[in-house]
């Protein structure tokens, strides 16, 4: 089992480790409004029993959601968000449309969301808000590794790809690369006897999550994001099924980065992507219910998006089309 921990990290606080729910009414410091989900609530009931109101996040898009919630919170200055990415980046975005609020996550997937301050603004936000970080992280294995093992595998494709991206970005230094290092290391180690490690797997997120927002990320989360938006498709399947190709891209543009990852890792950091996208049912877009005519309107899409600039030189549409046909 991986031993817990408490970080004080600037202006959050990081409680890690089995049990650490249990500290959830000392970390909890004002009285909150709880964002969730009817499975994350039943793993959780003293978060939802101490919550003044209960909010359900329903499936749909981060803006329109956090849009729609902004009444609902009513003026608690601590959102606790309990749950996946979407639940938790709903919550931060709230929060920076009606600032000042702090928030709480939870997580009960390997998102790595309660780590970073990206997400999308609320609908109806200006969209140089700044965006909000959590200041408090209560990462419980218990609940953070607790989906089935198919959505588990292609949550740790996610986290995976957060370490495997972060370190080739011009933001980049050597602090988030070793913390990338071992986030690799911990998700690729996690499935290596069988049954997955799970303490192991919220670790290598959670270190993932700090790459990533140490960074910035490039070309394969602008691929899998638009997937997620314009097909209609998992955060999770869509980066389990992008990886295996979008790291073959990434390794033309940054070799020697890529080369020392693979080296903590132990393994071909592209033959692991392929393995989870088969353990995620995942291996082709195809396979998710993408069409092929979503394709171009995908690449159309992502070609647009300026972020592209954090893996130099930027893909063309060209490019992006090449990769969403290579894992169709």
């Amino acid at each position: 089992m991986t031993e817990g921990f408490r970080w004080q990290d600037g202006e959050r606080v990081v409680r890690f480790g089995r049990g650490a729910l249990g500290d959830a009414p000392e970390l909890l410091d004002a009285p909150y409004a709880l964002l969730t989900t009817e499975r994350a609530e039943a793993a959780a009931p003293a978060v939802v029993d101490g919550a003044e109101r209960v909010i359900h996040v329903a499936a749909g898009r981060v803006d329109d959601l956090a849009g729609a919630l902004l009444e609902q919170v009513g003026d608690a200055q601590l959102l606790v968000a309990l749950g996946g990415g979407r639940v938790i980046d709903v919550a931060k975005s709230i929060a920076a449309a009606t600032a000042p609020r702090r928030v709480a996550a939870i997580p009960t997937t390997l998102s790595a969301a309660e780590m970073t301050a990206v997400h999308r603004r609320a609908a109806g936000t200006a969209p140089d808000v700044p965006g909000v970080r959590p200041a408090i992280v209560i990462n419980d294995p218990a609940l953070t590794a607790s989906q089935p093992e198919p959505e588990l595998a292609a949550s740790t494709a996610n986290a995976l790809a957060h370490a495997l991206e972060g370190p080739l970005t011009p933001r980049s230094s050597p602090v988030p690369e070793l913390a990338a290092g071992e986030a690799a290391r911990l998700l690729t180690g996690a499935w290596s006897d069988g049954a997955p490690d799970r303490d192991a797997l919220a670790l290598g997120a959670l270190l993932s999550g700090y790459v990533i927002d140490s960074t910035g990320y490039g070309l394969h989360h602008i691929c899998s994001q638009t997937l997620v938006r314009l097909a209609g498709i998992g955060h999770g399947p869509a980066n389990a099924a992008m990886l295996p190709h979008t790291l073959k891209a990434l390794r033309r543009r940054a070799p020697q980065p890529l080369e020392r990852l693979a080296l903590a890792m132990g393994a071909d950091p592209v033959d692991v992507a392929r393995d989870l996208a088969a353990g995620a049912g995942a291996s082709h877009l195809r396979d998710l219910g993408v069409s092929a005519e979503q394709l171009d309107r995908c690449a159309d899409a992502a070609a647009q998006r300026p972020d592209l600039a954090g893996t130099p030189p930027a893909a063309d549409r060209d490019e992006l089309r090449a990769l969403y046909e290579a894992a169709f």
